[in-house]
């Protein structure tokens, strides 16, 4: 029945027996209907598919008639609405009452959104975990609603726990398939994963390394080095230039002195109880510093002219202008970014930016270079600085980087050499898992309600993960008010891009209003902390420096808004 005319027909009922009441000469008519919802806010939420009862109070009701109405259509005539809807949306309701002295009437809204089954990530899943016997295995996976969640783990079969985790525990050598199943008033998720546990002589032996190719320009040493070596056990490395042997033992890393410009040829072997493996590298040693200079001009832009390289690790900032879907798209965006003011994100830990300047930036002794950011006091982001000559004479950034020494460096907190996982998520508006090489993982978490973009993991990379490795400073952050609404993020002491630091702030604050930094190319350090007493650089990368979620504010990412070579036009 249509609303208007149910409710014509209900007033003319009403009249009827108030005309009857005044012949008799009753009592008078009674109070209008007082209606209260049983929500103070008026709105109310539903899952699609799932009906919800409004139960309002409503005084002086005896005798009265109820109109349920959405959009002019009667949904239901008596005191409590059951309303159900298998589409995601906002619908709003009037409910009116009438008695014979008069009617009054309420709008709520029913917001009905989707079913939210628990959706199960894993870091490793896919490929299987290999376990050596007598270890344990701790599975910790990250599901993604926060209901309440009943959990299930099986191994082959037979159910072994009902917690959020569980650990394998490597008794015997075999293959074993361990499922995990994660209910909710919603729905349900699963997730499978094998775990082979293998003896000593089986386990896969593992590493990698940063580039198969170095420069170094003649008369400084480099570091060769295996990373994240997995499953060594008893091993011995040996190295050998150009097929002599120079060093054997338990160290995997090697110092390599250039000696004599030209192409030198690598290699190294791992040896343990069961297994060789063995890796060619190439050494190209470069003339001496100073070969490839670029003197500055009158005419030398004190601003960076190039982004060479922009790969931001996962984050809220990721993605929100365009679609970029190239390296080389997404290197364009930072650099037009940064011309206007406009600054770029480098996400969580370990995301960077690689830029260049027209001209040789010098080491003058003092501050040689200005970086913006936008810190201010109890919101510092740091990012660590490191910085390269352009041994090889190419143009390009490939050469050997070299770290600006800050206030965190070498302290025993500080990790310089870590590195996080990030791994792209299956649906839209779901947290970036990632885990790194101490053990540790976690989330990137998505914030819908500030940043819809639907993925925060980059566009640009082709991979379904990918691993960015760094220097980690120990995060300061935490939570002032306790409640988790008001996150501090207190400033390092000095060397750092986007931290508000009281001393290596520049006396006029910047182009940034006093979020900038100033850095001394005389800072950089070398592999072994020593001075690397580098004449000037050509490129200069910034990354992110913390690991660090901050509840509602999100990951600590370091922002930029400039690069500058300070010897132009800044105080020393």
């Amino acid at each position: 029945m249509k609303l208007e005319r149910f409710i014509r027909a209900a007033l003319a009922a009403l009249l009827c027996t108030t005309a009857c009441t005044k012949e008799k000469g009753e009592s008078p008519l009674p109070p209008a209907p007082v209606i209260t919802l049983d929500s103070p806010t008026s709105i109310y939420t539903a899952k699609t598919g799932r009906p919800i009862e409004i139960r309002p109070t409503v005084e002086h009701a005896d005798g009265a008639t109820f109109a349920w109405s959405l959009d002019g259509e009667l949904l239901g005539d008596g005191p409590t609405l059951r309303f159900v809807s298998d589409r995601t949306g906002r619908y709003y309701i009037t409910l009116t009452v009438a008695n014979a002295g008069g009617e009054a009437s309420a709008e709520l809204r029913i917001d009905v959104v989707e079913l939210a089954p628990p959706r199960l990530t894993l870091p490793g899943a896919d490929e299987g975990f290999t376990l050596l016997c007598g270890s344990e295995l701790v599975l910790e996976p990250t599901v993604s609603t926060p209901l309440e969640t009943l959990w299930s783990w099986r191994v082959d079969g037979t159910e072994v726990s009902t917690g959020p985790t569980y650990t394998f525990v490597g008794e015997r050598p075999g293959d074993y398939l361990v499922e995990v199943t994660a209910r909710n008033e919603d729905g349900e998720g699963r997730l499978a994963c094998t775990v082979a546990v293998r003896d000593a002589s089986e386990v896969d032996f593992a590493w990698h390394f940063a580039q198969d190719t170095c420069r170094v320009a003649l008369g400084r040493t480099v570091l060769l080095r295996p990373l994240d070596i997995e499953n060594a056990f008893d091993a011995e490395y040996v190295w050998r230039v150009d097929g002599t042997e120079v060093q054997r033992g338990e160290r995997p890393e090697y110092h390599f002195a250039a000696t004599e410009e030209g192409f030198r040829s690598l290699r190294i072997e791992m040896h343990n109880s069961y297994l060789v493996a063995s890796r060619e590298l190439t050494v190209h040693v470069c003339p001496p510093e100073g070969s490839y200079y670029r003197a500055g001009s009158p005419a030398s832009r004190a601003e960076c002219n190039r982004v060479y390289e922009y790969l931001p690790a996962p984050g809220q900032f990721i993605n929100e202008e365009g679609e970029v879907t190239t390296p080389a798209g997404a290197c364009i965006l930072a650099g037009e970014r940064l011309a206007s003011g406009r600054g770029i994100s480098l996400g969580g830990f370990g995301g960077y930016v690689v830029v260049g300047f027209d001209h040789s930036v010098d080491n003058s002794g003092g501050y040689d270079l200005l970086i913006e950011g936008n810190a201010f006091e109890g919101s510092s982001e740091p990012g660590v600085v490191w910085v390269m000559q352009d041994e090889n004479g190419d143009g390009l950034p490939n050469d050997t980087w070299y770290e600006l020494r800050g206030s965190e460096y070498g302290k025993p907190e500080t990790d310089p050499d870590y590195a996080v996982t990030y791994i792209r998520p299956d649906t839209p508006g779901s947290p970036v898992p990632w885990y790194d090489n101490r053990g540790g993982s976690g989330t990137i978490d998505h914030l819908g309600a500030f940043h819809p973009q639907d993925y925060y993991y980059p566009a640009w990379v082709e991979t379904d993960r990918y691993t960015l490795r760094g220097t980690r400073l120990h995060s300061r952050s935490y939570d002032q008010s306790g409640d988790g609404t008001y996150w501090v993020n207190p400033a390092f002491d000095w060397g750092y891009a986007d931290n508000f630091s009281t001393i290596d702030r520049p006396a006029d604050g910047g182009a940034a209003g006093g979020s900038a930094n100033c850095f001394r190319i005389a800072d950089a350090v070398a592999f072994d902390g020593s001075d690397a007493k580098l004449r000037y650089v050509d490129f200069v990368k910034v990354q992110t420096a913390l690991n660090q979620q901050c509840g509602w504010i999100g990951e600590v990412s370091t922002e930029l808004f400039g690069i500058r070579d300070h010897n132009i036009g800044g105080e020393r």
